[in-house]
């Protein structure tokens, strides 16, 4: 069987305006210090794909309007809201304060593994991603509900910070889509 491969105009995509109007997910991604501009790009791009309903850009994390956020973004960085904060924890605060449940993704001790974690689609989530080399601050981690950690069986330790984002945001979009 043969599977031509759509062109642009059949996929049938929403402009921004209707993004920003859409049904989001009960999802805030909060980015602690992430220096890479590209993995911050590539993390609006995935949030855009899955209606993630903001974005925290924290401490170090870079913020449009910025040519290496727009070359893995694609434009995603002008449908997804995003704000930022100085401290990381700020962000936190604020989240909790909104009624947010808060977890880092990080490997910590007592973290729950991402395949257990069980979501109520009525309360609202927040997941902090942490720098490239240091992860999630330690304040940070102590500031949040829990830690969450992605399950990994070959020799490396860690993921790229925008794959753990892609593999974060879909369980949770999974779980929470109604």
């Amino acid at each position: 069987m043969k599977r031509r491969k759509l062109k642009l105009e059949e996929l049938n995509r929403i402009s921004v305006d209707e993004f920003r109007e859409a049904r989001k997910i009960p999802l805030v991604v909060v980015l602690d210090n992430v220096r890479s501009r590209h993995n911050i790009g590539s993390i609006f791009r995935t949030c855009d794909a899955f209606r993630v309903e903001e974005i925290l850009l924290c401490g170090i994390t870079a913020t449009p309007p910025n040519a290496e956020i727009h070359k893995t973004a694609l434009g995603a960085e002008d449908a997804v809201r995003w704000q930022y904060f100085e401290d990381t924890l700020e962000g936190v605060k604020a989240l909790k304060t909104s009624g947010y449940t808060v977890f880092s993704i990080e490997q910590a001790e007592n973290s729950v593994s991402l395949g257990k974690i069980e979501l109520d689609s009525e309360k609202k989530y927040a997941v902090i991603l942490g720098h490239e080399v240091h992860g999630v601050q330690q304040s940070v981690i102590d500031a949040s509900d829990g830690c969450i950690e992605i399950p990994q069986y070959g020799t490396k330790h860690s993921l790229n910070v925008s794959v753990a984002a892609g593999i974060v945001i879909w369980d949770f979009f999974q779980q929470l889509r109604k």
